[in-house]
């Protein structure tokens, strides 16, 4: 248990994480001082119960930093997304970004955060495990639903890991949509919800009955090598399986203890009445 009054920090992009762990960190008595990133946190975040809820601009890394270390803030953690292409578009760098940003040799998501998770460290202020509160929530191994993935399926999810573990090498994208061994879509900056989109799209444009792929797709999630648990977990929803039933994929793919099922068991009862297999597998 944290000591009274012990703060931590929580820096808030979009999705339901933030509040996951802003519920949870309230829960074992922390003060939570929650930086909003204005581009993508949600504004509900400031009804929530947090000790002060404070609005800054995704490229403003000195504002953040005087924003914790005025509060008290020793830990923090990062939670919720961050598009990929926000990072590197709309934002305005302050001096103390720039110079980071200019002085990294890849400007990948990991080289980036990892950037200002040292920043921060250098500052006194610890970024925690993003799913340090959450570990009840993190998949556990084995099939979830009620259906387990076909043999075609099961072929897919082989052939998708393999694809998806030299993509994530090169921090390209967690993400892979396969149909018959074939390798319908890659997640690059648009996103899961984006890539799947684009596979039911690339499928629906197969011509009739010519096609020889099924239209039936996997979709494969994996952790990166040597995942950094600080950011870019990979998370799972109920609007996921809203996007692969859209999108006609039929059985998902994560690895056992790297991903979090944000709306918890409504995503596993989401997937059964949808008829989607979900597995999950040790690395």
């Amino acid at each position: 248990m944290p000591a009274q009054n012990e703060k931590l920090g929580l820096i808030a992009g979009n999705g339901k994480f933030p509040f996951l762990v802003l519920d949870a960190a309230r829960a074992q008595g922390y003060d939570v001082i929650v930086a909003a990133i204005k581009e993508e946190a949600s504004p509900e975040i400031s009804g929530q119960g947090a000790a002060a809820v404070h609005w800054l601009s995704l490229g403003e890394l000195s504002r953040l930093i005087e924003t914790f270390q005025q509060a008290g803030v020793r830990r923090a953690v990062m939670a919720g997304q961050v598009k990929h292409k926000q990072i590197f578009s709309s934002i305005r760098p302050d001096w103390r970004l720039a110079k980071l940003l200019l002085s990294l040799t890849t400007r990948n998501t990991d080289s980036l955060l990892g950037a200002v998770a040292k920043v921060l460290s250098d500052e006194g202020i610890v970024l925690e495990k993003s799913t340090w509160l959450l570990d009840p929530l993190l998949v556990k191994a084995g099939v979830l639903t009620r259906r387990e993935p076909s043999e075609q399926e099961s072929k897919n999810i082989e052939y998708g890991r393999a694809v998806a573990r030299k993509l994530a090498q090169h921090d390209i994208g967690q993400t892979v949509v396969i149909a018959e061994s074939a390798c319908v879509a890659v997640e690059a900056m648009e996103g899961t919800d984006a890539t799947i989109e684009r596979a039911g799209q690339i499928m629906r444009s197969l011509q009739g009955d010519a096609s020889t792929l099924s239209r039936a797709l996997t979709v494969v999630k994996i952790a990166k090598p040597n995942q950094d648990m600080r950011f870019d977990v990979p998370v799972i929803g109920v609007k996921t399986m809203e996007v692969m039933q859209a999108a006609g994929a039929s059985c998902l793919a994560v690895d056992a203890g790297k991903c979090l099922l944000l709306d918890g068991q409504r995503v596993v009862d989401a997937a059964d009445a949808a008829g989607i297999a979900i597995l999950a597998s040790e690395n």
